[in-house]
């Protein structure tokens, strides 16, 4: 028979340690962990929101300087105007727009990526996970400004980590489970399914060399009786 090491499947990451590597890898379908996924898209969405919040009002305001500026200048007729208005406040809403999109992007990647590795880390999602990550973005955007904006940084992210954790963390109990709850789930049922195929396979080996340890005793015995 097969030894009864084989092919045994490997349990559940234990440790911090190994839940955190476990972010960064694909499954068997090659797809990576519902978090790592939610962080990519965040930091997406954190980006356009980021590029609308700063660049609609430059744009708005660059049109309406265009316009008071240049009320002694000539244009070929109505629709040149209008034309050189919108390109003057497009470029200011591109070029304001990049400067907010990356910004809060960068913000929402790095906060969701500590609130997360945290969450994984300790196997359970909390507000003081949230708040944590909200003073390290806080305190990384600011630290540039010395001590004093240092500490408003960090002020400023737990302010906003809190309530963010509270949002997220009442949205998925209406969902019924936390993040970290379904993860752990997913992980337990991948397991039991594992295991039990294995011992399926395993038990079928087994009676496949006792089969083959039986046909080949066979001949044996009656080589011994004839002799």
């Amino acid at each position: 028979g097969a030894p009864p090491q084989f092919g045994r499947p490997a349990p559940p990451p234990q440790t911090g340690w190994e839940r955190l590597s476990e972010l960064w890898r694909r499954d068997e379908r090659q797809r990576y962990p519902e978090e790592t996924v939610n962080i990519a898209k965040s930091a997406f969405t954190g980006g356009v929101v980021g590029w609308v919040y700063g660049g609609l009002p430059a744009f708005y305001q660059a049109r309406r300087a265009f316009i008071e500026g240049s009320q002694g200048e000539l244009f070929q007729n109505r629709a040149d105007a209008v034309q050189s208005a919108h390109r003057a406040g497009l470029r200011s809403f591109i070029r304001y727009g990049w400067r907010w999109s990356w910004r809060v992007a960068a913000f929402v990647t790095i906060f969701n990526t500590v609130s997360t590795g945290l969450s994984v880390y300790r196997n359970k999602t909390t507000i003081g996970n949230f708040a944590s990550a909200g003073a390290f973005t806080g305190a990384l955007f600011r630290m540039h400004l010395g001590l004093q904006g240092l500490a408003g940084g960090f002020v400023f992210g737990t302010a906003f980590g809190i309530p963010a954790g509270g949002l997220l963390m009442m949205m998925q109990k209406l969902a019924g489970e936390t993040l970290q709850e379904k993860r752990n789930r997913e992980r337990r049922e991948l397991y039991e399914q594992k295991l039990a195929e294995w011992q399926s396979r395993l038990s079928v080996t087994n009676v496949l060399g006792e089969m083959e340890g039986n046909t080949q005793e066979g001949p044996e015995t009656e080589g011994a009786r004839e002799s």
